[in-house]
């Protein structure tokens, strides 16, 4: 008998596990800096635009839990996109994501490492060393496993919870009604300027989509996996961009809201938390997009007679490879982190423009309806992010193209030579029999 490995195909995520890969997902380093983005913009009525994305945010939500109840898949948006669109879109969406994901981890280890040293008042020199640092702790997470990878992941969500509480209600003393007039500071063109990078805030619902089939219930749990996330998720952000407008006021669109607040809370301590609130936000939402990755990867990868890790091999190998020099050439002035957050942008929000559009041929009802909203949203929203398109465009030809060894519709079958893991696809299957 072979020795099962960590990521044994016959182990299941939890409800709370899956809950915290999402969390960690849609609570990524931008969370560190977009409230200030967003009040510098908008000021006070920056609220109002946080609103405004946690309703698309919700509607992308139920076309995700639609498609991971009705479809699954352990090739995640690749599958929710061959359903739909067929198989060449499937792969397209598929490299996407994973391009995303290899160009993703250096730019969050980036936000991360920069957001640290400013907390601290260090030069932007200490960002470099700071991102490698933990470029390397999230690689090393991703190896150690998905089963102890969801563990983990719990304690990082709920310390990253217990962190933004406690700036948020910490800081809650020093709050000042004068602080939210006027309202409309820079008019509405300010509330328009805010919406865009606020947007960063939430994407994360297609992270997690190729671990689906890792619930024991996919139909049951999902539901209040996506429950939960949103929830969290959306009292973290409304109250963090509310704490940021009353407490800080006129100076509510620096570059580190959170460890601003932290100070007010606790006074220059708070510093200190603020770089812990940076640690655990990068290694939370790092860990769900490579556990994600690894998942999809063994997906396209013809099937094999034993468990194997090869897609965390694969992409922990190419991230490294990749994401080491892209810091480099950001610390010596060639690339900086504005213009590689675009590129990884672009990629994620084409995923959710293949599965909405997917979801709009596939679906019905309340799922179907919400997927016509969201997919032109989505498609302005890719417009939007510029000369970041043809990086998109080049991806999604290339895979497109590319012969169909490892294919979407085995991704979508899920891995046939192993029975024991097709509990949720025996699920979805009767479902879709009847």
């Amino acid at each position: 008998m072979p020795e099962k490995t960590t990521e044994s195909r016959h182990s299941h995520l939890s409800t709370a596990a899956a809950s915290a890969l999402y969390i960690g997902a849609l609570l990524g380093p931008s969370l560190l800096l977009l409230p200030g983005l967003a009040a510098r913009a908008a000021g006070p009525a920056s609220l109002l635009v946080w609103l405004a994305l946690l309703v698309l945010s919700g509607l992308i939500a139920v076309v995700f839990c639609a498609l991971g109840t009705q479809v699954g898949s352990t090739g995640g948006v690749a599958g929710y996109t061959a359903a739909g669109l067929g198989e060449r879109a499937g792969r397209a969406a598929a490299w996407c994501f994973l391009a995303g994901v290899v160009a993703g981890a250096p730019v969050v280890s980036l936000i991360g490492g920069s957001y640290a040293a400013a907390a601290l008042g260090m030069g932007e020199s200490a960002a470099v060393p700071a991102a490698l640092v933990l470029l390397g702790l999230v690689l090393t997470v991703r190896l150690v496993g998905v089963r102890t990878g969801a563990k983990l992941q719990l304690v990082l969500v709920a310390a990253l919870v217990a962190l933004v509480l406690f700036a948020m209600l910490g800081s809650a003393p020093h709050a000042r009604a004068a602080n939210w007039t006027p309202f409309l500071p820079h008019g509405w063109a300010g509330v328009a300027r805010a919406a865009p990078p606020l947007m960063f805030a939430f994407v994360g619902w297609e992270a997690a989509a190729s671990l689906t089939t890792r619930l024991r219930d996919p139909r049951r749990q999902l539901r209040l996996v996506v429950l939960i996330a949103f929830v969290v998720t959306s009292l973290l952000c409304l109250g963090l961009g509310a704490a940021t407008v009353a407490v800080l006021g006129p100076d509510a669109g620096g570059a580190v809201p959170l460890a601003d607040l932290m100070r007010a809370a606790i006074g220059d301590s708070g510093r200190i938390l603020a770089v812990g609130a940076a640690l655990v936000l990068t290694l939370a939402a790092t860990n769900t997009y490579l556990t994600g990755a690894a998942e999809l990867t063994d997906a396209l990868l013809p099937p094999t007679p034993t468990p194997s890790r090869r897609g965390s091999y694969a992409v922990v190998a190419t991230t490294a490879l990749t994401g080491g020099p892209l810091i480099a050439l950001v610390g010596s002035g060639v690339l900086s982190t504005d213009q590689l957050v675009a590129v990884p942008t672009a990629l994620f929000l084409s995923v959710y423009l293949t599965c909405t559009a997917s979801a709009i041929r596939i679906l019905n009802g309340l799922p179907r309806l919400a997927a016509m909203v969201c997919c032109p949203a989505v498609l302005a929203l890719v417009l939007g992010t510029g000369w970041p398109v043809l990086a998109v465009a080049a991806v999604a030809l290339l895979a497109a193209t590319l012969p169909g060894r490892g294919s979407v519709s085995a991704a979508q079958d899920g891995h046939r030579n192993e029975p024991e893991l097709t509990e949720g696809n025996v699920v979805l299957a009767s479902h879709n029999s009847r």
